[in-house]
């Protein structure tokens, strides 16, 4: 029960930090992202980067598992 605890706690720092980089960078626009505006309204599909943070933290992921 400990492991989960410290693997939450973890996490949490982990989305801390990026979350924080993304606040003090902006918001991350790679190419494969699509925005539709139209009038006042925008529609964001971050397809692009959605996948480049899935790889990421299946990568970091596996790192800290594989190293117990």
């Amino acid at each position: 029960m400990a492991d989960t605890g410290r693997l939450l706690v973890l996490l949490g720092i982990m989305l801390l930090v990026v979350g924080a980089v993304m606040m003090l960078f902006g918001r991350l626009n790679l190419p494969g992202d699509f925005v539709w505006r139209r009038g006042n309204m925008t529609v964001v599909f971050p397809l692009a980067t959605s996948i480049v943070a899935s790889i990421v933290l299946t990568v970091l992921l596996n790192l800290l598992i594989r190293e117990r």
